[in-house]
C-alpha cells in the first residue's frame, strides 16, 4: 500500500483566507476616552485587537453615546448607521 493512502485524511486548509479582526462598538465608546477619532493603531496599542491581519472590522453590538470619527476597513450596516445617528462619522481605509 503506497504511503499517501496509509496516512490519513484530515481536513482542510484555506491558504487564501481573509483574517479581519473585530471591534464591537461598545468596545470603541471604551476606547475612546478623550479622542474624537479612533482607528486601527488606537485598538492595537490598547490591545483591543491583536494586529489587524487582513483588515479590522467594526460590528453593531452595543451603542455609541458620543459622535467620533472612526477609521476601519469595514463596517456592518448596524454599525455604520449607529455611528451617523450620534453624530459621527466614518471614513473606510481601503
Amino acid at each position: 500500500m503506497p504511503l499517501n493512502r496509509r496516512l490519513p485524511k484530515r481536513g482542510f486548509t484555506n491558504i487564501f483566507k481573509k483574517r479581519i479582526a473585530v471591534i464591537n462598538l461598545d468596545d470603541l465608546d471604551k476606547a475612546a476616552q478623550d479622542a474624537a477619532r479612533v482607528d486601527v493603531q488606537v485598538w492595537v496599542e490598547q490591545g483591543r485587537i491583536k494586529n489587524a491581519q487582513d483588515g479590522v472590522k467594526v460590528l453593531g453590538r452595543g451603542s455609541i453615546s458620543r459622535p467620533l470619527t472612526v477609521r476601519a476597513h469595514f463596517f456592518s450596516a448596524s454599525a455604520r448607521d449607529k455611528i451617523l445617528a450620534a453624530g459621527g462619522a466614518i471614513e473606510e481605509i481601503a
